[in-house]
């Protein structure tokens, strides 16, 4: 009984009556074809890559427990890949592959979705199944029954029906442009995606399995957004908008939408720094963090570049949010996390090779200076998705 009035409390549910014990997981997506060297960007062929299972169940010391070789990339967004709300998948969206033209390799779209068994011991691959064209960013429904799929190239979202460990393709739902990144929002009932190239977010409307798009609710936000993510209460929605050019060393911003406005509508902008990659939300709704490249993926003869980005966390107290720290990460900066009690964030250093652990105390991050070492470079980094609470 205590164990349950625990889980209760910590709010994760699959739905009314049904109580679940939370995750304790994280998935990496490790790109081992992709560098960023002194001279530039370079590709190689398609080998390397994998999929860490890290286990948080000690939040400052998270642990590799798995790794599956599957393909990831750094050209998809940080957020291809999550966890249902009941800990028992993993879903990771693999947006390209490399192909050969004499001696230089050069990105093409995939169309793959792999599902990881997490209760599998050690965890496996269920199934690889076909979605859209260029695969990114990935959300699983409160319920953890349904998910969506953004895919660049495909100009769509792909719905995916989750039935025990079996996944497959619905629908697709025609956007018009490029889709970086989705979202749900707590009750399950809309859907937000990122539409990178056009500086919008969709407002996608869900029943069931039906989902449906209504171009007359896109939403204006900054230029080159790659990642949205909603608070817990529902109330708010924001992006992280990379820019024109990824490590220009021109300031980007964070978008703040509000999302009980009808219809949902821009309030503001947090200007945060030199390519905000992904944003992460605390549990509790108190805080986001937000990785910066800076100029760190820039060659390194450019005057934009910086050996480090940076992990910025905004308060979302209050009548505005705001920037209250700033903190040192490593080379390329791609995803970042929550734990799910919030207490510490994790942030995939891409060039460094690590995990970088942070400590919350109140509105400030400390590096608790225990990295976690990787065999591979993290391009992508999610926790599991939330579920729905008796609140909602």
């Amino acid at each position: 009984m205590n164990g349950r009035l625990l889980v209760l409390l910590a709010g994760l549910v699959a739905g009314p009556g049904q109580v679940l014990a939370g995750p304790q997981h994280l998935l990496i997506g490790l790109d081992n074809k992709t560098f960023f060297e002194a001279k530039g960007s370079r590709n190689g062929p398609n080998e390397g890559d994998a999929v860490l299972v890290v286990d948080t169940s000690d939040p400052a010391r998270p642990r590799i427990v798995a790794s599956l070789p599957l393909p990831n990339s750094v050209y998809g967004p940080p957020s291809n890949l999550q966890i249902t709300p009941d800990g028992r998948l993993g879903l990771v969206a693999s947006s390209v592959t490399m192909r050969q033209e004499g001696e230089a390799w050069y990105a093409q779209a995939d169309d793959r979705l792999h599902v990881i068994d997490l209760e599998a011991d050690p965890p496996r691959l269920v199934e690889t199944i076909r979605v859209g064209r260029q695969p990114s960013g990935l959300a699983i429904h409160p319920s953890g029954r349904l998910a969506l799929v953004g895919n660049r190239e495909g100009k769509s979202v792909s719905v995916l029906a989750i039935e025990g460990r079996s996944v497959r393709q619905i629908a697709e739902v025609p956007l018009g442009d490029a889709v970086a990144a989705v979202t749900f929002t707590p009750d399950g009932k809309r859907a937000l995606a990122a539409k990178n190239l056009a500086a919008k977010v969709a407002v996608l409307a869900v029943d069931g399995t039906r989902v449906t798009y209504d171009s007359a609710l896109d939403v204006p936000v900054g230029a080159g957004v790659y990642a949205v993510e909603v608070t817990p209460d529902g109330r708010t929605a924001v992006t992280a908008d990379v820019g024109v050019s990824a490590s220009d060393g021109h300031a980007d911003t964070m978008t703040v939408i509000r999302l009980d406005q009808d219809p949902p509508r821009v309030v503001g902008y947090l200007t945060v720094g030199d390519t905000p990659e992904t944003v992460a939300i605390a549990p509790d709704g108190r805080h986001a963090a937000v990785v910066v490249v800076k100029g760190s993926a820039a060659p390194h003869d450019a005057w934009s570049f910086t050996p480090r980005g940076a992990t910025v966390l905004v308060s979302l107290t209050g009548e505005r949010p705001r920037i209250v720290d700033e903190v040192p990460a490593g080379g390329v900066p791609e995803g970042i996390a929550f734990s799910p009690d919030g207490s510490h964030v994790y942030v995939g250093n891409y060039v460094d090779r690590t995990l970088q652990v942070y400590r919350r105390e109140g509105d400030r991050l400390v590096d608790t200076g225990a990295p976690l070492l990787l065999p591979g470079q993290p391009a992508s980094l999610r926790g599991p998705a939330p579920g729905l609470t008796a609140a909602r």
